[in-house]
């Protein structure tokens, strides 16, 4: 018979039942690097800011991501052949919060970018960038995980990583 009693666990506090608030809250204390995924939609570029993004396989090298299917770039991404993946630097907190916010013009002024291989936007000054090929696009409730292989890329830019911690842009400390 299993115990489904919420009671305090030594050590550990009370634990809470499964919910998106329990889950927000939890990987709100887990610091995890910033980066844009973009792609070239109908009607123009697209992109949004990412904080999930796992390395998956080095043969092939492979990466991932989700998007939410409501979100405005996921239209582009579901028919999308390729994207383009940037690494932001701790001097990019405009950028990332640009490509958050929802209604932005995201590749507007101040935004530099240009077109990059496979037609996919290519911003500038960033810590590293890669353009994949989209190999899978598997549901995962109300979000999709994209599966991207790596095409090229150049990770040579200069600077220290973008964060987000705690619901905030933050830098490393020295």
């Amino acid at each position: 018979q299993k115990d489904n009693s919420m009671t305090a666990l030594p050590g550990l506090g009370t634990p809470q039942l499964a919910s998106p608030d329990l889950l927000r809250a939890t990987f709100r204390r887990h610091a995890a690097g910033v980066a844009v995924i973009t792609t070239r939609g109908a009607t123009g570029p697209v992109g949004f800011t990412a904080t999930s993004l796992p390395s998956v396989s080095a043969e092939p090298p492979m990466i991932s991501f989700g998007v939410g299917t409501g979100a405005s770039s996921w239209p582009a991404i579901a028919e999308a052949d390729h994207i383009g993946v940037h690494i932001l630097g701790e001097h990019q907190g405009d950028s990332a919060a640009t490509f958050a916010r929802s209604g932005a013009d995201r590749f507007g002024a101040p935004t530099a970018w240009r077109d990059g291989p496979e037609g996919v936007p290519v911003l500038d000054d960033v810590l590293a960038w890669l353009v994949c090929r989209i190999v899978a696009r598997v549901p995962a409730g109300d979000h999709r995980i994209v599966l991207a292989e790596v095409a090229l890329g150049d990770p040579t830019g200069g600077g220290r990583p973008l964060l987000y911690h705690q619901g905030r842009l933050t830098a490393l400390r020295d």
